[in-house]
């Protein structure tokens, strides 16, 4: 497990992905795992970004280790958690793609469409996200390339 001891997990959602992410939170209460809720705490509207950005700055300072964020498509909440350059987040929306993203990508946060999965294929993934390492060898060339490098 992925994992770190006394480090907990950090959570994050808009409306449209807070149903998903409280089927979440009831997975991770049921197996001892910690987390963070970075919001938001209701099903009104409110903006992904108001808590991508914090969910994605506990992840990049080591405060929280990793990370599953929720919205409609998953789209908007990934788009924003990946514009810090210390996260490396995964759409996904099979456990195949959660565990490719684990292995070769070293995805340190799980992004989640709470509109096009169930809870339990939701769960699935963040099981598999949370038990699945990374291979290192040549994906780590790889990953070694992703940050903007200043010219």
């Amino acid at each position: 497990m992925i994992i770190k001891e006394n480090i907990p997990v950090a959570l994050c959602s808009d409306h449209a992905g807070y149903a998903t992410k409280q089927a979440v939170k009831r997975y991770l209460d049921e197996h001892g795992i910690a987390y963070r809720d970075f919001g938001t705490y209701n099903e009104e509207s409110c903006d992904y970004p108001d808590f991508a950005h914090p969910c994605a700055l506990a992840v990049e300072s080591g405060e929280c280790y990793p990370g599953i964020a929720i919205c409609g498509s998953g789209e908007g909440i990934n788009i924003t958690l990946n514009k810090h350059q210390g996260i490396r987040s995964a759409l996904c929306w099979i456990p195949e793609v959660a565990k490719l993203a684990r292995q070769h990508n070293n995805a340190n946060v799980l992004a989640m469409p709470g509109r096009f999965v169930s809870d339990d294929e939701a769960i699935e993934m963040v099981e598999t996200f949370l038990n699945t390492e990374f291979e290192g060898g040549r994906h780590q060339r790889r990953i070694d390339k992703i940050p903007v490098q200043p010219e």
